[in-house]
């Protein structure tokens, strides 16, 4: 009673300080009692980024066109995760975009064919995705990316892993012609790309970057069209790639990187001949 007394005594502004220190109090209570994963609670280990030590295959089985494989870019990380609250989902996976591509095949003194993606060619993009097409941001959906669901009670240990090459074929003529006559003369190939290993929020569509990784892939064949099939392409310049670079430091995701479109719907081959306009082979998907 004597408490109730001096309660009533209070002065009315301090009374509601009083209770809504207590309400603040209460709040910052229940958010610090809350687990949250954050960036220090994630452990990534066993980071590994390479491409094969091994030259670019070039295929001249057919009469109409001309292929060629690189090496294969592999990435792999393994992750420890704190345990997941109750209503959350994460998803830790690979995304990657491509940040420059210059693709030239050169037919002779007639012009060139080149892909080319029509944004990033003109400034307007600094990156554009290079997802499957189907698991936007992610590059892919079976080893490249876990997801957990919460309630978890206790740490989640887990690797993803990803790989990427070139496998295109070039027409032996020229793209626009009726002619079957082969004039290919060169190909140049310059492509480079960011692939980050990242923890989203499902929920909330939170973002973790976890590790960062640069990467460049090029192409240097000379055609002779002369020659008999199987013995005109060679490669010149480098036989292997330069490795990947994991940095030290982790660069924020481009948001062209996070959704459509990807690089293969994006892209655009166009016919540039050394006299006269360019034209569009095969548009944009």
């Amino acid at each position: 009673m004597y408490i109730l007394v001096r309660y009533h005594l209070l002065p009315q502004s301090l009374v509601l300080l009083t209770l809504l220190l207590a309400s603040t109090m209460g709040c910052i209570q229940s958010i610090a009692c809350k687990p949250r994963i954050r960036r220090e609670n994630i452990v990534v280990y066993e980071v590994s980024a390479s491409i094969d030590q091994c030259p670019t295959v070039i295929e001249e089985n057919s009469p109409i066109v001309l292929r060629y494989k690189t090496p294969y870019f592999r990435a792999s990380a393994g992750i420890v995760m704190p345990p997941v609250p109750r209503n959350e989902t994460w998803v830790v996976g690979w995304i990657q975009a491509c940040t420059q591509m210059e693709f030239y095949n050169t037919y002779g003194d007639i012009g060139m064919s080149s892909w080319e993606l029509p944004e990033l060619r003109e400034g307007r993009v600094k990156a554009i995705s290079d997802s499957d097409g189907v698991s936007y941001p992610w590059y892919g959906n079976t080893t490249e990316t876990v997801t957990l669901t919460g309630p978890t009670s206790k740490p989640s240990r887990l690797t993803v892993s990803m790989n990427d090459n070139f496998y295109p074929s070039v027409t032996w003529a020229v793209p626009i012609s009726n002619s079957n006559t082969a004039m290919l003369s060169h190909i140049t190939r310059d492509q480079s790309f960011i692939t980050w290993l990242v923890a989203i929020n499902s929920v909330t569509k939170e973002r973790i970057v976890l590790q960062t990784v640069r990467w460049r892939m090029r192409v240097d064949i000379a055609v002779d069209p002369d020659m008999p099939l199987g013995s005109r392409a060679s490669l010149v310049g480098r036989p292997h790639q330069e490795q990947p670079h994991i940095l030290n430091y982790q660069e924020p995701i481009l948001s062209n990187a996070l959704g459509r479109p990807n690089a293969n719907d994006a892209q655009v081959l166009m016919w540039r001949p050394r006299r006269g306009a360019p034209l569009v082979v095969i548009p944009p998907k």
